[in-house]
C-alpha cells in the first residue's frame, strides 16, 4: 500500500533530493557505482540541454521498460532460454501450431525456458508446450490491443512493452537460441535483426534456426532469395550463411541447440582479444587446428589457453571454466561461428 501511495505522489526534483542523497550515501563503493554515476550525469545533461518533453517521454518510458525487464529476468539468469517467433494467425488445429507446441514441450523437457511474444498463434503454442512455469511472455502494446494468450496471462513472467525496440532488445539479450516458424512482417523483422546483430558482432552468436514442416518450402524460398539476390550480388559473404540453419523437425532443433552448447559456453571481449569459455579444457590438437584453420581471422598473436582474466571478475558465473584467448579481428563473425562448431567437435 505504501508503495502504491508513493507512486501516486507527484515526483519533483525537490522531492527526490533527500532520497537521492540517502541513496548516494548508501551506494558508495558498490560494484556498479561508476555506471550509475554516468547515468545520473546523463540525466543532468538532459536537464541542461532543455530537452523536448516528447523526447524525454520516450527516454523515460524506455528506461522504465528495460529496468523492469532486467528485474524480471534476473532470477533466471543461470537458465538457458530459447526465443520462439512465428505468425499470430496460426489456428490451434494447424500443423504449425502443433509443431511449435511440441517444440515448447521438448525445450522445457531439456531444461530450457521459452520466450515468446505472448500473443496467439505460434507464440501461444510455444507457451502451451513449455507450460507457464517454463515460459516468459514479452507482449507488445498495439493500437488494436494484443491480449496475452491464456497460457501466460496473469503470470509474473509476463510483461507488456510500449516500444518494439526495447522488446526486441530483450528477445535478443535473453536468448541462448532463436527459433523462427513461418510468419509475416514481424517474424521477418525479428529474423533479419537477429542475423544483422550476429553479422556485426552486436550480439552473442547463438543458434538461429528456421523451422518448417517437411516439403512446405517457406524458409527454403526465403533462403533462395538470400542466395540469389544478396549473396550473388555481393551484399553478404558466403560465411554469413553460417549464422542460420533451416530444419524440418523438432528433434533437429533440439539437437542443434544441444550441440552448440556441448563444449562451447560463452564469450566476451577483453581489450582487443576474445575470450571463449568452454566446458572442457582445450587440448593441444584443438589449439593447433584453430591457429591453422582460422589464421585468416586472427590479428597479431595466436590462439592459446588462458586462465580467467582479471577483467572477467565482474562475471561470477564462469570463474572455473577453461578458456581460449583468441586475437580475433572483430570483423568475420561468420567465421567465428564456424570456429565455435570446431570447438564443439573436440573429443
Amino acid at each position: 500500500m505504501e508503495e502504491k501511495r508513493r507512486r501516486r505522489e507527484k515526483i519533483t526534483l525537490a522531492s527526490l533530493e533527500p532520497r537521492l542523497l540517502e541513496w548516494l550515501k548508501r551506494g558508495q563503493g558498490s560494484a556498479n557505482e561508476d555506471l550509475l554515476a554516468e547515468m545520473l550525469q546523463s540525466l543532468l545533461k538532459l536537464g541542461a540541454d532543455e530537452s523536448n518533453r516528447g523526447d524525454l517521454k520516450i527516454l523515460n518510458r524506455a528506461l522504465k521498460e528495460l529496468r523492469y525487464a532486467f528485474k524480471l529476468f534476473a532470477p533466471y539468469r543461470a537458465i538457458r532460454k530459447v526465443s520462439i517467433f512465428g505468425s499470430t494467425r496460426v489456428a490451434e488445429e494447424d500443423p504449425y501450431y502443433q509443431m511449435a507446441k511440441a517444440l515448447g514441450r521438448r525445450l522445457a523437457g531439456e531444461g530450457f525456458m521459452v520466450i515468446t511474444g505472448a500473443g496467439t498463434g505460434i507464440m501461444q503454442a510455444g507457451h502451451e508446450g513449455a507450460g507457464k512455469e517454463q515460459s516468459f511472455g514479452v507482449n507488445i502494446q498495439l493500437p488494436s490491443t494484443q491480449q496475452p494468450n491464456r497460457f501466460i496471462r496473469h503470470d509474473r513472467k509476463l510483461m507488456t512493452f510500449h516500444f518494439f525496440f526495447t522488446r526486441k532488445l530483450i528477445f535478443v539479450k535473453e536468448a541462448d537460441a532463436v527459433v523462427f516458424f513461418p510468419g509475416g512482417y514481424g517474424t521477418h523483422d525479428e529474423a533479419i535483426e537477429a542475423l544483422t546483430l550476429a553479422q556485426t558482432g552486436k550480439s552473442q552468436i547463438v543458434p538461429v534456426l528456421f523451422v518448417d514442416l517437411p516439403g512446405r518450402g517457406y524458409w527454403k524460398d526465403w533462403e533462395g532469395f538470400i542466395r540469389k539476390r544478396m549473396l550473388s550480388q555481393g551484399f553478404i559473404s558466403e560465411e554469413d550463411l553460417n549464422f542460420f540453419k533451416i530444419v524440418e523437425d523438432v528433434e533437429t532443433v533440439i539437437e542443434e541447440i544441444r550441440r552448440f552448447y556441448s563444449n562451447y559456453h560463452s564469450y566476451r571481449f577483453v581489450g582487443r582479444d576474445l575470450v571463449i569459455r568452454m566446458l572442457r579444457p582445450p587440448g593441444p590438437m584443438l589449439v593447433e587446428s584453430l591457429n591453422r584453420d582460422f589464421r585468416d581471422i586472427l590479428t597479431e598473436g595466436a590462439v592459446r589457453s588462458t586462465e580467467p582474466l582479471p577483467e572477467e571478475a565482474d562475471d561470477p558465473e564462469t570463474p572455473l571454466l577453461p578458456r581460449l584467448l583468441v586475437p580475433f579481428n572483430r570483423r568475420d563473425f561468420g567465421r567465428l561461428r564456424q570456429m565455435i562448431d570446431v570447438i564443439n567437435r573436440q573429443d
